[in-house]
């Protein structure tokens, strides 16, 4: 039986994104994508619906687990491959089983909460959360969430139909914020995180997960730090390029 590889997506995505990367790797690997909760075909979360929930990324780890458990085998290991907060989630889903995972590949994973307060880039993305729970309509929240991870102008520069399909995803990036900068993690609890690990960032990339890639391969005691092309949507926009070097890197 091939090896399995786990795709998981960024925010406002969903498990289509990887469908070049699962081509390319089709003959070698079972590549198995996976919608993270809110996003494609995966349920929003049912409780959030009730006061007081809080999103964690325990939650995405269950429905990731159920997911898998009808796509594996009991126990049978796989390679990782995470974008942003389907890399957060990932790290997440690493710690919890590290005996299964062959690999982890990550692109920007936006684990803000490892980061100290003090921090530029945690300073710098809280700012944004900030701006984005204080903006006065989900459209403008959209727009300043899209403008950061792309460049200003993209949201207004999107078709209509793009810009209200973003719009209804805004209700869950927020909870995947409040899951990324509650989880109570830090740099020090990944010591014993021994996977072969591979964290990439993009060249143009804002500082938030250009300061955080660095410090997050120092602290895993078996990964390296890669630059590639573009910026943080990098696996969409430059997948020709990002793409190859997953392949190279999982069958190392």
């Amino acid at each position: 039986m091939k090896p399995a590889i786990v795709l998981l997506h960024s925010s406002m995505s969903s498990k289509a994104q990887w469908a070049a990367l699962s081509t390319q790797l089709a003959d070698r690997y079972r590549c198995i994508p996976l919608d993270l909760l809110g996003y494609g075909a995966a349920p929003f979360p049912s409780a959030a619906a009730g006061a007081g929930y809080v999103h964690t990324l325990a939650h995405e780890a269950e429905a990731i687990n159920a997911a898998l458990s009808t796509a594996l085998a009991p126990g049978e290991p796989f390679h990782l491959v995470g974008h942003s907060y389907g890399g957060a989630s990932a790290l997440h889903l690493a710690r919890q089983a590290p005996e299964r995972i062959l690999s982890l590949a990550l692109h920007e994973p936006v684990s803000f909460h490892l980061l100290p307060a003090h921090d530029a880039s945690k300073q710098e993305i809280t700012g944004v959360v900030d701006t984005i729970l204080a903006a006065p309509s989900d459209r403008d929240a959209t727009r300043i969430f899209i403008d950061y991870w792309n460049r200003p102008g993209s949201f207004d520069a999107a078709p209509p139909a793009a810009q209200d399909k973003m719009i209804a995803m805004i209700a869950k990036v927020k909870l995947d914020f409040q899951a990324l900068l509650g989880e109570p993690v830090a740099f020090a609890d990944l010591a014993d995180l021994k996977v072969r690990t591979l964290v990439m960032a993009g060249q143009h990339s804002p500082i938030s997960t250009r300061g955080l890639a660095p410090q997050l391969a120092a602290a895993l005691p078996n990964a390296t730090v890669l630059e590639t092309r573009g910026a943080h949507m990098g696996p969409i926009t430059h997948g020709d390029a990002i793409n190859p070097v997953i392949a190279a890197f999982i069958g190392a």
